[in-house]
């Protein structure tokens, strides 16, 4: 699983932030939106410690990236 999925998380959060860079805040909230989703579902599968771990970092920044989007620098 951690694999392919955390590479799609990586990318995905990278786009984010290529999105916010850009100014286009509507468009980074929405996929910050379905990132969210997709690290919700990782969460209700994911057994691993290590795999935990990594999505607890996700959340944080994702969290972080949504105080960006909404609330300025």
């Amino acid at each position: 699983m951690k694999s392919n999925k955390f590479i799609v998380l990586k990318e995905s959060v990278q786009e984010i932030i290529d999105l916010i860079a850009l100014k286009n805040n509507k468009e980074a909230n929405n996929r910050l939106v379905e990132v969210s989703e997709l690290l919700d579902e990782l969460l209700d599968f994911s057994e691993e410690d290590e795999d935990l771990m990594q999505i607890s970092r996700y959340q944080v920044l994702l969290n972080q990236l949504h105080q960006k989007i909404n609330f300025g620098d």
